[in-house]
This record gives C-alpha cells, sequence and structure tokens, in this order.
C-alpha cells in the first residue's frame, strides 16, 4: 500500500471522528436553545467534509441551504405525497424530495 493512501486514510478517520464530535455539540447547542451556534458546527462538518473528501453519514440531517440541523417535529415537516417523502426545512421553507417504493403485496402467485 502506498504511503499517500495510508496518509488519506489516516485523514479521513480524524475527519470523520470531528465531525461525529461536532454533530454532537451541534444538537446539544439545540438543546440549550442556541441555534446560531448548531448553524456554525453544521457548517464546519461541511467543510471539513469538503476539504477531505469524506462523506458524513448524517447528510440528510441538515438543510442545505441555511445549514440548521433538522430535528423531527422541531425543524422540520415530513409528508408523503405520490411516491414521495417531502422534507420541508421550518426556516427556511427548502423542499427535499426523496422516492420512495411502496411495499407490495405477495399473494402467493409465484413471482
Amino acid at each position: 500500500m502506498s504511503r499517500k493512501r495510508i496518509l488519506g486514510r489516516a485523514v479521513s478517520d480524524i475527519a470523520s471522528r470531528r465531525m461525529s464530535v461536532l454533530f454532537r455539540l451541534s444538537e446539544k447547542a439545540l438543546k440549550d436553545n442556541k441555534p446560531e451556534r448548531a448553524e456554525r458546527y453544521v457548517d464546519i462538518i461541511k467543510r471539513i467534509s469538503r476539504r477531505t473528501r469524506t462523506l458524513f453519514s448524517n447528510k440528510t440531517m441538515f438543510c442545505k441551504r441555511c445549514n440548521t440541523l433538522l430535528t423531527n417535529g422541531e425543524s422540520f415537516r415530513v409528508r408523503v405525497m405520490n411516491g414521495r417523502v417531502k422534507i420541508t426545512c421550518l426556516k427556511c421553507g427548502e423542499i427535499k424530495r426523496i422516492p420512495y417504493l411502496k411495499e407490495q403485496k405477495n399473494d402467493g402467485k409465484g413471482s
């Protein structure tokens, strides 16, 4: 394995650890009623992710427009319509649509 690949993995590991710490801090800031601080943490997470080319597993938990941490029932609304899940940020109104497939009944007639 090349030295460059080993260094890349180390950087990626450090970045993912820092992003998870910042995510927890962002959640805590929201609970302490400090939304500006929570948005700042989300902005830092996004910059770390871009700079190190490391994916953050909870990307769907942030609003892309206003960097708000999306917490269920408090900062976003979920609606299901026409085969899509529609997630609306309550702060800026950004809409994210995610397709989904309905479960199909298997009536035992084979495939």
